[in-house]
């Protein structure tokens, strides 16, 4: 039997085979989806603050997935593997190797050349990779804590607030930061880039 969960605008569904990947058959509620999801990504945040991390690293494949696993691992059975099926937003499921690399190699040549400055280079990162969507489910969580990374162990600058709240959660801040995410989506990053030190 699959979970039934309400959504909120901007989180992508997930359907009936992602939701038997659940690793803990207890769960019944969203609230109790979010809130081992986010033990799991406080383990996860606490596993980077621990650890130092290079540009080779962070920008492989292999490190966004990590990622994603050890934010999601303990909680679902797919957690850093590709989505399979294609979703409301994000490219074909059959693009996301690609176009990551794509990411990946932007990003190596962006640092390389200081083509933007710390924090753009990082929101700039954290766009196209919500973009893209290469998870069934977590991915502007992922995206967050992976800007997070490069701007703490690749920039050597403070973490962003992400306008101090919790952005999964319907209200206010969360509506602001889709208004700046759709500018984003347009090209102009300066709302993203105000929100996410305010």
């Amino acid at each position: 039997m699959g979970l039934d969960f309400q959504y909120i605008t901007g989180q992508t569904p997930l359907d009936e085979e992602e939701n038997e990947g659940l690793l803990i058959p207890s769960i019944a509620t969203r609230g109790e989806l979010d809130e081992f999801e986010q033990q799991n990504i406080e383990n996860a945040i606490q596993w980077t603050m621990s650890r130092s991390f290079n540009t080779e690293f962070v920008f492989t494949e292999d490190f966004v997935r990590l990622l994603h696993k050890k934010m999601y691992g303990d909680v679902w059975a797919w957690a850093g593997d590709f989505r399979r099926t294609n979703k409301n937003m994000g490219v074909d499921r059959w693009q996301i190797p690609t176009e990551l690399k794509y990411l990946l190699d932007d990003a190596k040549y962006w640092h390389e050349n200081n083509t933007f400055s710390s924090d753009e280079m990082a929101i700039r990162f954290k766009h196209r990779i919500v973009q893209i969507h290469c998870f069934s489910n977590g991915n502007g969580r992922h995206s967050r804590l992976i800007a997070d990374v490069i701007i703490e162990k690749i920039y050597r600058q403070p973490v962003f607030s992400w306008g101090a709240s919790n952005l999964s959660a319907a209200g206010a801040t969360r509506a602001t930061y889709l208004k700046a995410l759709k500018a984003a989506d347009q090209g102009e990053y300066a709302l993203l880039l105000a929100f996410v030190r305010s």
